[in-house]
């Protein structure tokens, strides 16, 4: 599932009599076609996204939203693509009745009644957990398949006492509503709309608010290289696999400790300095640098380093940054750098941005650990309020160090008492639980 929200400062939101919804934003090219959101539970790529929609750094309008033309030429902007074959539900709260949330399903082909309950048991909960009492949900494809999906989620909706205010169907520029039984207002053969003119469509364009055609459009923009260029990054790849070698192997000459400490302190080192190139409006270019920093992130502590220094106010600096890093990326390189992706575009409130990232992450290894804790966030549709980073990098840092320290010479007196009742000595190199990570390598 593929969620839209807010992001901390509410500025995007809508303030409708009717029903809400704002923008995220996303470059590219509309058209008139609807797309489905899955419910990225465990791949977003057979459900759906729910997650927060993109706030960008702009000024976003306040659209008043009082009518189902209002609210579909909305949706686009709020998931930042136009659906296809989807079912997208939007939810508001609150006395003026914001936009809190929207996210979207793949409708179910063949359709059936198993698989309408499971996205409207979804998305009811969903909506449930984050306190929303009005919804509106549209169906974008031929009615074989959003009725299913429709009239299982009008009946969730209702269960659950929520204030179903609109419920729409949308095919070959034109819509039906399954409330509506009154053919001056809505015909059997649908009412014609027509997006591109409708003037909340267009003033979120000139927002900055542009949207893309589809979602493999968005999915495009952190597709791999290929040919030359992805040999030329390959080869670059060993180089900083050389580089971390060499590292390790003068580490392991210098004495005592982790082979991996000065590998480590430069790509720690390597990923400050990207940070700071992204933050004062630069980019980086050059592939060694790229390589390097992809290399690096693969131990966790330059990881989580990176990660703890992802503070909302920056958070375009790491969209960029994490998103050029995953374009370059492959394999064993790609987790990290897109789960860092993920993240960032949470925080920003971009659920079909963070949900492609997680893909690329997952399919390199579907065990990475932050990937998949990520993704059973978004799927539950914790707002991005909750995107919090519980360390800071230098506790991070400490614990890190805590964790690769070795262990104190224990008092020839100690060595010949056991432990007293009820109490237990720790081997060395084990952490106390909620401690320090495991040592940086390889993993997730």
């Amino acid at each position: 599932m593929e969620t839209a929200q807010p992001s901390h400062d509410d500025n995007s939101v809508v303030p409708p009599p009717a029903d809400p919804g704002p923008p995220p934003a996303d470059p590219g090219p509309p058209r008139a076609d609807p797309g489905p959101p899955r419910a990225d539970l465990g791949r977003p790529s057979e459900r759906g996204d729910t997650s927060p929609w993109p706030q960008q750094d702009v000024t976003l309008p306040r659209v008043r939203v009082s009518g189902p033309t209002d609210m579909l030429a909305v949706v686009p902007h709020l998931l930042g693509f136009h659906p296809q074959l989807s079912f997208v539900v939007i939810g508001a709260g609150g006395p003026r009745q914001r936009l809190e949330i929207g996210f979207r399903y793949n409708l179910p082909d063949p359709p059936g009644a198993e698989a309408a309950a499971e996205i409207a048991d979804h998305a009811v909960a969903v909506l449930a957990q984050r306190g929303i009492t009005t919804v509106i949900a549209i169906g974008y494809g031929p009615g074989r398949l959003v009725t299913p999906v429709a009239d299982a989620f009008a009946t969730a909706a209702r269960g659950h006492r929520l204030d179903l205010r609109e419920l729409l169907r949308v095919e070959n520029s034109r819509y039906w509503s399954y409330l509506c039984a009154n053919p001056a207002c809505c015909p059997a053969d649908g009412t014609v709309f027509d997006y591109p003119s409708h003037p909340a469509a267009a003033a979120m364009t000139v927002a900055g608010l542009a949207v893309y055609p589809d979602r493999d459009a968005v999915a495009a923009t952190l597709a791999p290289l290929t040919g030359a260029a992805a040999r030329s990054i390959d080869q670059a790849i060993e180089r900083a696999c050389a580089r971390a070698q060499a590292l390790m192997d003068r580490a392991r000459r210098k004495g005592p400790g982790s082979p991996l400490r000065l590998a480590i302190s430069q790509g720690r080192r390597a990923v400050r300095d990207a940070i700071g190139v992204y933050r004062g409006g630069g980019r980086i270019t050059d592939e060694d640098t790229f390589a390097w920093l992809a290399v690096s992130l693969i131990h966790l502590a330059v990881r989580d380093d990176a990660w703890a220094r992802m503070i909302p106010e920056h958070r375009q600096a790491h969209l960029a940054l994490w998103a050029d890093i995953v374009r370059r990326a492959d394999g064993p390189w790609v987790p990290a750098p897109a789960s860092l992706l993920a993240f960032t575009a949470w925080q920003a409130g971009d659920g079909t941005l963070a949900n492609i990232a997680l893909d690329r992450a997952l399919a390199a290894d579907p065990g990475y650990s932050m990937a998949l804790l990520l993704r059973d966030v978004l799927a539950a549709g914790v707002p991005p309020s909750q995107a919090r980073l519980p360390m800071t990098p230098e506790e991070v840092a400490e614990s890190y160090a805590l964790a690769e320290a070795p262990a104190s010479p224990v008092p020839r007196q100690s060595r010949q008492r056991r432990p007293g009742p009820g109490k237990r000595r720790r081997a060395p190199g084990k952490r106390r639980p909620g401690g320090a990570p495991r040592q940086a390598d390889p993993g997730g």
